[in-house]
């Protein structure tokens, strides 16, 4: 059972008190019960039951709970914006492709920076661009691109008498691109929001500052582990908390022999993401590019040995937590 939506049996309202089943606890709970679907009857009988049955569970909802309880919703939300702000740009980068080959290719590796989502929205044509001409352009775009402005009004104007055919679709494309550009801004600027958000309550929680000590571990994906994982008190060993992760390799078994391991397709999809992406983010990191390294060495490619860095990442973390100690690099010597 994935555990990705919301923690509803956080209970206890704005006024701390009240008895509930934690989310992190509610959710490891309700994988235990038979359907996927979510609902609030569904969870109100899981509450009653885990009350009846493992009284133990459910405790005073305390601060901390109030802080995972607000950054799931946060966080669930942001993730929402992540997918709209992907979903926008690719069709702003297919039309772009379509219509206006040669600027997309100046465009398109810079599409989410405000300079470009700016021009994009006044000049959406090159018949409006070539008409404002370049130092126009360039006293637009500088507050938002001191460095870069007049670099990218020159590629852009390069890239326009690169392209010497008019596409069909022109004309309602330049109505579609502003449109499209101004959708981003506002999402981009939304996420910009939540980010602040999640920052702050992250900070009020005690782990924070644990999580935040291992490099690669940002806000949005300490965030995400912290919904996920808590103080890490419900996995009884390193293993466990792999396997709930779907980080542990599965066995793939073929008749008697068994076939060598594959990475897992199971286990809480959204916690793997934000292993997978703080390994990734870790590669500037000594040891944790030597253990990378390493891994490409004995054969494995990009994303298997991303996966191994996650998976040593995921130990690293479990003890952390289980001790409350803040991150130490391993010595090299260790790697393996």
């Amino acid at each position: 059972g994935g555990g990705g939506g919301g923690g509803g049996g956080g209970g206890g309202g704005g006024g701390g008190g009240g008895l509930g089943v934690p989310g992190l606890t509610m959710r490891r709970i309700a994988d235990l019960y038979p359907g996927e679907t979510r609902t609030d009857a569904r969870e109100a009988f899981i509450i009653a039951d885990a009350a009846r049955a493992m009284p133990h569970t459910l405790r005073a909802i305390e601060g901390e709970d109030e802080t995972i309880a607000e950054l799931e919703m946060i966080v669930g939300s942001d993730d929402d914006l992540a997918g709209e702000a992907t979903r926008v740009a690719n069709r702003l980068h297919g039309l772009l492709t379509q219509i206006h080959p040669s600027p997309e290719r100046v465009l398109g590796p810079r599409l989410q920076h405000p300079a470009v989502l700016t021009f994009l929205e006044r000049f959406g044509s090159p018949a409006r661009t070539r008409k404002a001409g370049r130092r126009r352009l360039v006293t637009l775009l500088r507050p938002k691109a001191p460095r870069m402005a007049e670099r990218l009004v020159e590629e852009i104007f390069a890239a326009l008498e690169e392209q010497t055919v008019t596409a069909l679709g022109t004309d309602a494309a330049a109505l579609i691109v502003p449109s499209l550009a101004t959708s981003l801004t506002a999402v981009l600027d939304q996420r910009k929001l939540m980010a602040g958000r999640i920052e702050e309550l992250l900070e009020t929680h005690p782990l924070s500052k644990v999580l935040t000590s291992m490099p690669g571990v940002g806000v949005r994906t300490g965030a995400r582990i912290l919904i996920e994982v808590g103080d890490g008190s419900t996995f009884p060993t390193a293993g466990h908390l792999a396997a709930y992760a779907g980080l542990a390799p599965a066995t793939r078994r073929s008749g008697p022999s068994i076939s060598g391991e594959q990475p897992s397709r199971r286990g809480n999809k959204q916690l793997k993401r934000a292993f997978f992406l703080s390994a990734f983010a870790a590669l500037g990191d000594p040891a944790s590019r030597a253990y990378y390294d390493k891994k490409i060495a004995q054969g494995k490619h990009h994303t298997q040995a991303l996966l191994c860095l996650a998976r040593r990442r995921a130990d690293v973390l479990f003890a952390m937590l289980r001790d409350g100690s803040f991150y130490e690099p391993q010595p090299s010597a260790s790697v393996t």
